[in-house]
């Protein structure tokens, strides 16, 4: 997902943001003995927000992260690898290029013991599409034709054009599979609805619920899917509003597990606290620089305009920016240099930036740069216009941007003109030319390096910066078709080979998953995968 906008079935809606803060229960929705098993069990802390706890209603990590614990999907990522398998489903294959048939498993039943059938997986997308909330995931399935369910057990999937990153959507905020006699056909169901009908199929249930304040979960003795039971039988999560009373929480003791977000600088405090212990996966969030084709020095409406010119300064900067520097000293290496648009840890990643500019070992290199604007005849210093926002990617943005500033500047190639705008101005700006360089980010709706390479490439794409490349886009239609796996993955490389080469986006870090524990907590490392779910039932004591 981009931060700030969607495109077709592909880009997600802003992720995270700031909750109220809870310590102890105040359900709006309850039952049971919740309050005596908040005393055992895992806590876990976040500053993430709820939006809905209806998959219809929702496209944003804070609500996927709860979802994850409790709904089933078709298609889930098992530990230790982005790639997914049955969860639900007994199989699930192409039976043709654009038809995809799962068959369920035997006994299959939500929580509330109502059968869970071909029917509710039936009723799920079909209400994806009909709700098609704003706030919504049916953008994911634009490609989607039609669901049939010709017997219990039976799901078909009837898909415009062939498309092998389908599994994976239906690991995505589209795909949690919901009780057909619990939640709405034509609009959103309500939390208290959700957890008064126990509507849950994943590891976990909701036994109390007060939205962006505190959940309390219940291992969910049904669940027999790809992730495994549970292994604690309870657990809460606690909401807070501000990084720093997250991080009080976890050092005081008042949560086991704080899991999104410790700025940089509470994560080296908390480092030091032998009680504690600082986990690292991989991540699936990058921080990149977009060049605007037609704004940019030499562009295409610049009274100046010349491509050779305008790919010259754009091997400059890729060759001048010093990544190392960028995630040791701004982000105390909870971002790690990123060399490709598709991050490492996913299936086909390569890092065709590394050899391709600067040192050609991924360090920078001003001789590099300068030979290449030279050969263009791009006289120096090149003035860039610089633009980034200081509110929306976190507040180191102002620290990342000034050390970008001042890396190009010193190389005596550029003169930079550093600009910030906040969010509501900026994500409007940057659609309508106004800034010829500037920052943007992504999460992935799904684990899947097509994510990364459609949503930014294809033609009339969400990044908007007039880059239209023919060859891209025919590479781009092959490999999303392609059914063999070392062909597409192939495919997969020369996609990043080829989008390295014409820079419209400039890749710079790439996020680690961070999450601090008490140091008896288990299974924290086991979680911390290139699916990007973090899932609860791994963790214990």
């Amino acid at each position: 997902m981009t931060s700030d906008s969607r495109l077709n079935r592909r880009v997600l809606a802003v992720m995270g943001g700031a909750a109220a803060t809870a310590l102890v229960l105040a359900g709006c929705a309850s039952g049971g003995d919740a309050a005596d098993d908040a005393l055992n069990g895992i806590s876990v802390g976040t500053t993430d927000v709820i939006t809905s706890l209806d998959p219809a209603g929702s496209y944003d990590n804070g609500s996927f992260a709860v979802q994850n614990q409790v709904f089933g999907f078709l298609m889930n990522s098992p530990y230790g690898s982005p790639d997914v398998e049955p969860d639900l489903a007994e199989s699930a294959e192409f039976t043709d290029p654009t038809t995809y048939t799962v068959t369920l498993k035997d006994g299959l039943t939500f929580a509330n013991g109502n059968a869970l059938t071909s029917s509710d997986v039936k009723f799920t997308f079909d209400r994806q599409l009909a709700i098609a909330d704003d706030n919504g995931p049916s953008s994911l399935l634009g490609n989607l034709a039609g669901t049939e369910a010709p017997d219990d057990k039976t799901v078909v999937f009837t898909l415009k054009g062939a498309d092998q990153t389908w599994p994976q959507i239906l690991s995505s905020p589209a795909g949690p599979i919901v009780d057909e006699d619990v939640f709405s056909a034509t609009g959103l169901t309500t939390p208290d609805e959700i957890v008064e009908g126990n509507a849950f199929s994943g590891q976990y249930t909701i036994t109390d619920y007060s939205e962006n304040e505190s959940i309390q979960y219940a291992a969910n003795e049904s669940y027999d899917g790809v992730l495994g039971a549970a292994k604690t039988d309870s657990v809460t999560a606690t909401y807070y509003t501000e990084e720093t009373d997250l991080k009080l929480a976890v050092q005081e003791g008042d949560v086991d597990v704080a899991n999104r977000s410790l700025s940089p600088t509470d994560l080296a405090d908390l480092a030091k606290d032998d009680s504690l212990t600082v986990h690292n996966g991989p991540g699936g969030e990058t921080r990149y620089m977009v060049f605007n084709f037609d704004t940019m020095p030499y562009g295409a409406t610049q009274p100046d305009a010349d491509a050779a010119k305008a790919l010259a300064v754009r091997q400059a900067v890729a060759s001048v920016v010093d990544r190392e520097a960028l995630a040791k000293e701004v982000y105390n290496d909870t971002y790690t240099p990123l060399y490709s648009v598709v991050p490492d840890g996913l299936t086909g990643a390569t890092k065709p930036l590394e050899s391709l500019y600067g040192d050609g070992q991924g360090g920078p290199d001003a001789d590099a740069a300068t030979a290449a604007l030279s050969t263009a005849g791009v006289d120096v210093p090149v003035q860039l216009d610089l633009q980034y926002s200081p509110d929306h990617y976190g507040a180191s943005s102002d620290e990342e941007y000034a050390l970008i500033k001042t890396q190009l500047e010193a190389s005596g190639l550029f003169t930079v003109n550093l600009q910030s705008t906040l969010w509501d101005t900026y994500s409007t700006e940057r659609r309508q030319d106004a800034y010829p360089v500037y920052q943007l980010g992504w999460f992935p709706d799904f684990s899947d390096a097509d994510n990364y390479l459609s949503p930014f490439f294809v033609k009339d794409n969400f990044v908007g910066n007039h880059y239209d490349s023919a060859a891209v886009q025919a590479l781009l239609s092959q490999e999303i078709a392609e059914g063999d796996e070392t062909a597409r993955t192939a495919l997969i490389g020369d996609v990043q080979d080829a989008v390295a080469a014409d820079l419209p986006t400039l890749p710079l870090l790439q996020g680690t998953q961070v999450v601090v524990s008490a140091s008896d907590v288990q299974g924290v490392d086991d979680t911390l995968d290139s699916s990007f779910k973090f899932r609860y039932g791994a963790l214990s004591r």
